[in-house]
């Protein structure tokens, strides 16, 4: 009996052991969870797309309407090249038309006898060469009001019989006149002299080259251009006399005449704040 007792206490002795050790063992979901696991979720943490701030498209600036002018570059110090630039009083005064009603200037450089068609056909949209206002031209295109004024003068060799334009028109008289083709100097001498006397060439410079080697007798352009190739060129002088005044003026088509209106309002306002006299000082002394 006593060893039957003794046998049911030591298994109820096991049972709680067992027990017990079951006890330890167990463990709360909460207890398993990993560090992770008790972490925010990465999505939790996440700003949406639709919360995230947009980033800021770089606006492009707007491009300008460009303004296309025709010239001679070979007329210093209206046109003329600095380098692969095309500078002086026409090209500056251009620029500050274009910068006034807000458009960006082209310049596209040709022979002077080109420019009126070009502008004729719409090739360009005005021309600016030290061009005079004369009636056969009105006949052709528009003038703007004139911007500067400039001088027809005559360049012989430093011992020249020419010593006043009157010389080039006595009886008899047989000098050879060199003129820039389409000029109002070609013009005024070809009505003066007659188509015999007057021989026509693509620039001045060629002009001057013609005078220095004895193919014609003077040369009759621009006071400022003439300036310029005395310069270059030994051995020639201008003749005190000028041969005819003029004022120059922007050519446009006869049939643009919004775009005169506008070059007359930026003339009128450039010559008003100075601007204009400004950019003929710098180039004129």
């Amino acid at each position: 009996m006593k060893r039957f007792l003794s046998m049911i206490l030591v298994l109820s002795m096991l049972v709680m052991c067992f027990a017990l050790t079951a006890c330890n063992n167990t463990t709360t979901e909460e207890e398993t969870k990993t560090p992770a696991e008790d972490a925010v979720k990465p999505e939790e943490n996440k700003t949406s797309e639709e919360e995230k701030p947009e980033e800021e498209t770089p606006v492009e600036p707007v491009a300008k309407e460009k303004l296309v002018m025709a010239t001679n570059a070979y007329f210093q110090p209206y046109e003329y090249y600095d380098g692969d630039k095309i500078v002086g009083i026409d090209a500056e005064i251009a620029a500050a038309i274009a910068e006034y009603l807000g458009m960006e200037l082209e310049i596209s450089d040709m022979n002077f006898d080109s420019i009126i068609t070009a502008v004729k056909t719409g090739t360009v949209n005005f021309g600016m060469a030290g061009m005079t206002v004369t009636e056969e031209r009105l006949q052709e295109i528009n003038f703007s009001i004139s911007y500067a004024s400039g001088v027809q003068s005559i360049i012989v060799k430093e011992d020249s019989a020419i010593t006043t334009p009157d010389d080039l028109y006595v009886e008899g008289a047989s000098q050879k006149v060199g003129v820039q083709l389409g000029t109002t100097g070609d013009i005024y001498a070809s009505d003066d002299f007659g188509a015999d006397r007057v021989v026509q060439y693509e620039n001045g410079n060629n002009a001057v080259l013609a005078l220095l080697s004895g193919d014609v007798d003077c040369v009759i352009i621009d006071n400022e251009p003439a300036k310029a190739l005395v310069a270059a060129n030994e051995g020639l002088k201008i003749l005190d006399t000028s041969y005819a005044e003029e004022d120059y003026a922007i050519c446009v088509a006869k049939e643009n005449t919004e775009l005169l209106d506008k070059i007359n309002e930026a003339i009128l306002a450039l010559t008003a704040n100075g601007k204009i006299a400004e950019i003929v000082a710098k180039y004129i002394k």
